[in-house]
């Protein structure tokens, strides 16, 4: 039997690598004859890069730049050259801002920055490239990339890079100087989500529970982005539109500021699905076997596992799910195109699956390859 592993990381335990190793180092003590092919996914989050680096090759750059709560922090990025004339630069955004930077008990994302994006750019823009593409995904910030702006020379009559605290008392802001440095260079944003910035599902009450941002903050914070974005837009309505594209909440906001800055959205994982020909090798497997560490609601917008499960669908392929958690019901899951969902928790308990996640996941994945392999 023919097996396709493709997870994507399990937030805060594995990354997609080692999940997928996971998955197969179970599946074979369970079906040892079964032929299995390793493809670690990502969405533009946390993972972007390692998983490109493996598909695409290419050269890793690292800088320091400046974290969600101005550490220092190291960004790797990915230097890519398939003809003369052809560089893309990949950096992911979490790497500067990403949650996983903050420990739980300074999480603030009124003050944190994406400032050490910016940074990044900034970095990239040095290595001469006809393209940037930006993972974004996994933040800590909720600043509509005003940090970011500042850093590449935006101008305002209050301070950006401080998060959205002390954004209430800015009026203007000039971003003429941020967009001529990406003058003749194709600016990619590849989201794994497709949330606006502002309102009920925007960028602030959508995932500013999950950086730490308080239920009674989040309207106060929203209608300071929404004043945020007065202040970059003025009386421009194409402008002002900009905070109604998809994509425009994705990590906090961030998704706003590089569309602002004439970039382009793109679906995170369907960039990744084409980097590593995963289409093209779905068909030749009997079964597709994905993962991430909460299979919820969310799963079913821009996510790995239903852009796996799309695949799965087209290619007639039964797709599975092994996640930490499952949080949705049956129903839910084939409308996403899941044969059916199990989770290590579930088997193992939440403890034994903080503790040794790897292991855990291992013996779930041998549990499934009883019922799946034949």
């Amino acid at each position: 039997m023919r097996v396709l592993i493709a997870p994507d990381k399990f937030a805060g335990t594995l990354s997609a690598v080692e999940a997928a190793n996971a998955i197969a180092d179970g599946w074979s003590r369970r079906a040892p004859e079964d032929d299995l092919t390793l493809a670690p996914m990502a969405d533009g989050g946390p993972g972007f890069v390692d998983v490109l680096h493996a598909a695409l090759g290419g050269e890793l750059r690292v800088v320091t730049v400046r974290g969600p709560l101005g550490d220092a922090v190291p960004v790797t990025m990915l230097v890519t050259d398939r003809h003369a004339g052809d560089r893309t630069v990949y950096l992911e955004s979490s790497q500067a801002c990403g949650l996983h930077l903050v420990a739980a008990d300074r999480r603030d994302p009124e003050s944190a920055t994406t400032v050490g994006v910016g940074e990044a750019l900034i970095a990239a823009l040095d290595l001469s490239p006809g393209r940037i593409v930006v993972g974004l995904g996994g933040s800590a910030t909720n600043d509509a990339g005003a940090g970011m702006l500042a850093a590449l020379g935006a101008t305002a009559d209050g301070p950006l890079d401080r998060g959205p605290r002390h954004l209430a008392g800015v009026g203007s802001v000039a971003v003429d100087a941020a967009r001529q440095r990406f003058e003749g260079v194709e600016l990619v944003l590849a989201s794994d989500v497709d949330n606006v910035l502002l309102g009920m599902f925007g960028a602030t009450n959508a995932f500013g529970a999950q950086k730490g941002l308080e239920d009674d903050a989040r309207q106060r914070v929203d209608r300071v982005l929404d004043g945020f974005v007065d202040a970059v837009c003025g009386s421009s309505p194409a402008e002002r539109r900009v905070a109604d594209a998809a994509g425009s909440g994705a990590a906090g906001g961030l998704g706003f500021a590089l569309l602002l800055l004439d970039g382009t959205r793109c679906s995170g994982i369907a960039l990744v699905i084409e980097a590593t020909g995963l289409a093209g090798r779905t068909a030749e497997h009997d079964i597709v076997v994905t993962g991430e560490g909460a299979y919820d609601f969310s799963s079913g917008s821009g996510k790995v596992v239903h852009g796996v499960a799309q695949l799965a669908t087209q290619a007639v392929r039964p797709c599975v799910v092994l996640a930490g958690q499952v949080l949705v019901g049956s129903r839910e899951m084939r409308a996403m195109g899941i044969e059916a969902a199990y989770s290590v928790v579930e088997l193992v308990g939440e403890h034994a699956a903080l503790e040794d996640p790897y292991a855990s996941l291992r013996q779930l994945a041998s549990r499934v390859a009883r019922t799946w392999s034949f």
